[in-house]
């Protein structure tokens, strides 16, 4: 299994979501073949694919034939189990490892990584119920937030410990499962780190964007953030640090909260293992987009100069807001990405607009 990858090798991505897509869309300038794997037949991803297999992540047969097939192996989301690492690490190089899946998909374990590394999060306790839910309260104090401590994303799992709500409420609420409490904290806003690790240890950040939500989904990521120099360095050696700490290669981002309890400071909210949606803007404002980014870190190519040339802001259409995909192509500012999902949902990210202000 070599290192090193060469054009008209295959790339396998596991997952076959927008950022399956856009990787696969990354991969074809370079001579790049790529073999999305998921079990979803409507995949966006097999779009745009040169292969693609249709089965779950525990069927250890198409996992091993889709392994003998590529030459490489990453993934776009981080809910994968890890036995299908284990399965197609006997036949395929992968990259992002294990390990950084082990951590981020725990919120608990993801906590006591980021503790250890001596970088701020949040106060947080385990909670795995109802009385474990109230000792927590008792310690942590109201307001705060239970969160399950898998499989939650875009709000989802989560529950807010407000003065009024009833605590076996919220405990059936979250489906009496593991969890977490965590401390609110005084957020003036949210900002991101998109940092790429190469096999040879070389790391590089992206600038840093200013995330905005509605409805606890990301809708807008504005570039540059609103941050004093200080902190975007600050932010950024946490970047660094994630990445040297789970000896990663590939594209990971860092959700970070700025808080000011006296003065501006950073805690780190979680960390995604993959490119992810607040590094979108990077594919129009900068030399080498996030996608891009990842495809040569996994290859073992040199990384690229993520240099940025204009300032941008991301705007996520969300649900029935891609019917405006008319007025957005009007927009001689806007440059238009859409995922090519066949059903329209309500809070599904169906596509997104880059509008782009050239730096002077």
């Amino acid at each position: 299994m070599s290192a090193t990858l060469k054009p008209g090798d295959t790339v396998g991505i596991l997952g076959g979501g927008q950022l399956g897509r856009m990787l696969a869309l990354a991969a074809a300038p370079l001579g790049l073949r790529c073999h999305i794997y998921c079990p979803d037949q409507q995949s966006p991803a097999f779009q745009v694919s040169d292969q693609h297999t249709i089965a779950n992540y525990e069927d250890i047969a198409a996992l091993a034939a889709f392994a003998r097939s590529v030459d490489v192996v990453t993934y776009e989301f981080e809910n994968i189990p890890t036995t299908a690492l284990d399965h197609l690490s006997n036949h395929a190089v992968i990259r992002p490892g294990r390990m950084a899946l082990e951590v981020s998909q725990d919120r608990l374990t993801e906590k006591r990584h980021i503790a250890d590394l001596g970088i701020a999060v949040a106060d947080h306790m385990a909670v795995s119920s109802l009385a474990d839910l109230e000792r927590a309260v008792g310690t942590i104090g109201r307001p705060s937030i239970l969160k399950t401590r898998r499989l939650g994303y875009d709000g989802k799992g989560q529950v807010v410990i407000d003065r009024q709500i009833d605590l076996a409420m919220a405990w059936n609420q979250v489906g009496d499962q593991e969890c977490i409490l965590e401390a609110r904290v005084p957020l003036t806003m949210e900002i991101s780190v998109l940092a790429a690790g190469s096999p040879d240890g070389g790391i590089r950040c992206f600038d840093i964007g200013e995330n905005r939500h509605e409805n606890q989904i990301l809708k807008t990521t504005v570039i540059p953030a609103a941050i004093s120099q200080n902190l975007a360095d600050e932010a950024r050696a946490i970047g660094e640090a994630i990445i040297q700490s789970l000896d990663y290669v590939g594209v990971l981002s860092v959700e970070l909260f700025v808080v000011d309890d006296g003065a501006p400071r950073l805690i780190v909210n979680e960390i995604a293992p993959r490119v992810h949606n607040s590094g979108h803007w990077t594919m129009d404002g900068c030399h080498v987009s996030q996608f891009e980014q990842h495809i040569r870190a996994i290859a073992g190519w040199p990384l690229g100069d993520q240099g940025r040339h204009s300032d941008v802001t991301m705007v996520n259409l969300i649900g029935d807001e891609v019917e405006t995909w008319q007025n957005q192509l009007a927009d001689p500012s806007a440059k238009l990405h859409l995922y090519g999902k066949g059903e329209t949902r309500a809070g599904r990210k169906m596509g997104h607009v880059n509008l782009i202000k050239p730096n002077s």
